[in-house]
């Protein structure tokens, strides 16, 4: 067992205040952070804090597939730890985004190799052959943007601003199915040409204003939503496309799962990931970065889903909260040490004898393995090898460790 050493990436949407708090470095700082990596992605891995120095974690699981993964881990993955944990800050919105299914990533992979677009291209979509399942725990108050709303609440949303101009498409949505109406008025509004958008995208915001000055409270953080993202991206059919899904507000300890082909944008607030070990994106609008509208398209799920449905359901056993995703890459949990767990060594439940990465969010906790123990304080995390488990912890004040591992 090592300490672990993310790599921080810096975005224009992240933070230059968050990421730098939570590990106890000065704020602000030069540029936004916007992701903390632990993992061991090729694109940045983490770094094992040994007694002879750092060591790529990557490079540990190479040296040593069996004792850092698990007999079990790589006969159903491979070599490869399967999955990957960030810490997010968001203090602009994200990209209009979908990840693919695991068959749709292995295709656009090999197609994009075929024709010969480099890893490291803007305009590369498939950087590896995995899908890309994620789950999102809020460690304050996070919004987002996630997945198409059933048709009937988006008519209500879009008559409640009273544009004219939006009449047509409203008629298009409710004249099928909530998913071939969804398809046919997201595929009109992403790729309509510009001089449409820019006639309908400022009768919308003017809308908006219009609906707040009313004194009306339905849709309040839907119109806000919209507004906020027309002044940062004006002219983008992403504004439009936010008409169309589930405006979500999640408290502290509240989460989401997206599982592939669901369009999301992370509106705001810091959180936990953990998804499959992925970079693969399909943008749509939203961003300065490469958009494929053709492709996201392609991995898009129209069905419509309701905000309850995309809340995991949670599960306590003893000190550990489960969140329960069907991804076999990864589970992820919280262990929570108050009350009679405090001052003693309190075993963590243990399922199987995969790798596990600890994210210390509150607190401090030593955390003992079979061979040797580290302390975890408030923004520091830990890899525990397969061949080191069970852990025993023991904290003396309230802690918060959140636990990655294999879901198998």
């Amino acid at each position: 067992m090592e300490l672990l050493r993310g790599a921080i990436r810096t975005y224009a949407w992240g933070s230059r205040t968050a990421i730098a708090e939570f590990t106890g470095r000065p704020a602000p700082t030069a540029h936004p952070e916007a992701e903390l990596w632990l993992g061991a992605h090729p694109g940045d891995p983490a770094w094992l804090e040994t007694a002879t120095g750092e060591v790529s974690l990557i490079d540990a699981v190479r040296t040593d597939p069996e004792g850092q993964l698990g007999a079990a881990v790589r006969a159903r993955f491979g070599d490869v730890l399967p999955f990957l944990v960030k810490v997010l800050a968001a203090d602009e919105p994200l990209s209009l985004q979908a990840h693919p299914s695991a068959e749709q990533a292995l295709e656009g992979y090999l197609r994009e190799d075929r024709a010969g677009v480099p890893l490291n291209s803007p305009v590369r979509n498939y950087r590896d052959r995995s899908h890309k399942p994620e789950v999102l725990v809020a460690l304050d108050d996070f919004e987002a943007l996630a997945g198409f709303r059933p048709a009937a609440g988006s008519v209500e949303l879009m008559r409640a601003l009273g544009v004219p101009e939006l009449e047509p498409y409203i008629a298009l949505l409710t004249g099928q199915s909530d998913a071939e109406g969804l398809r046919a008025l997201f595929t009109t509004w992403i790729t309509a040409p510009q001089p449409d958008l820019d006639i309908l995208i400022p009768a919308v915001l003017e809308g908006a204003v219009e609906y707040l000055r009313s004194g009306a409270t339905t849709f309040v953080p839907e119109v806000k939503a919209v507004l906020e993202l027309g002044e940062r991206y004006p002219g983008d059919a992403g504004v439009l496309a936010s008409l169309l899904l589930n405006r979500i507000g999640l408290r502290p300890g509240e989460a989401i799962f997206l599982p592939a082909g669901n369009l999301h944008s992370y509106l705001r607030g810091v959180a936990v990931e953990v998804m499959a070990n992925s970079d693969n994106v399909l943008r749509g609008g939203l961003t300065p970065k490469h958009v494929d509208v053709p492709e996201l398209l392609r991995v898009l799920d129209f069905d419509p889903a309701r905000e309850e449905a995309l809340r995991p359901q949670t599960r306590r056993d003893g000190i550990e909260l489960v969140y329960q995703t069907p991804a076999p890459e990864f589970a992820t949990s919280v262990l929570m040490l108050d009350g009679e767990h405090l001052g003693h060594e309190v075993d963590a439940p243990c399922r199987h004898d995969g790798p596990q990465i600890l994210v210390c969010t509150q607190g401090s906790v030593v955390v003992r393995a079979k061979s040797d123990e580290v302390r975890i304080e408030r923004g520091s995390s830990a890899w525990v090898a397969a061949d080191d488990g069970p852990i025993r912890l023991e904290a003396q004040e309230p802690t918060k460790l959140f636990r990655a591992t294999v879901g198998l």
